[in-house]
């Protein structure tokens, strides 16, 4: 009979998951800040690749506090995620809704981040792994504040022209 699964096994999964996600947002991030137009998303663009990075190393040390080696395991979310925002940015990479779209992609990304890694934070402390919490935490906040910055910029660019169908 199989080995009943615990709390344990659960976060060991969801934190492979999390290392594939985040990895994949770091190339989707580089993608987002060379076809971004507005100086200010492609700056948001590129400094949270550059945090995300620091997010990775986060998660290795969450990997070496449960004992484990730090690998990924593929994320169905993030790879659907990317493949809309890849499917996006052809459709409108050169219109003038590119911004606005490319925003409301890296959204949709940020916050399934911000859900896995509240989800993480949760379990570590519940499992007694205070470290990982704290890291999972920093990490989280982090999410939250690229999520508003992302708002910010959004609600800043020039409404796109109505036009007539």
């Amino acid at each position: 009979m199989a080995k009943e699964k615990t709390l344990n096994d659960a976060f060991y999964e969801t934190l492979k998951d999390v290392y594939y996600a985040e990895k994949a947002s770091v190339r989707a991030l580089k993608k987002s800040a060379k076809a971004a137009r507005a100086d200010a998303l492609r700056q948001a663009f590129q400094t949270h690749a550059e945090e995300s990075q620091g997010q990775v190393e986060r998660l290795e040390r969450v990997f070496e506090i449960i004992g484990k080696a730090a690998r990924g395991k593929t994320c169905e979310a993030m790879q659907g995620l990317t493949a809309e925002m890849e499917e996006d940015l052809e459709d409108f990479g050169d219109t003038e809704a590119a911004d606005d779209v490319l925003i409301g992609c890296a959204q949709a990304i940020e916050h399934y981040e911000i859900a896995r890694y509240g989800l993480l934070k949760s379990w570590a402390a519940k499992l007694g792994l205070d470290e990982a919490a704290d890291l999972l935490g920093q990490t989280l906040e982090e999410e939250k504040k690229i999520d508003a910055l992302l708002n910010e910029v959004a609600e800043a660019l020039p409404a796109e022209r109505a036009r007539a169908a």
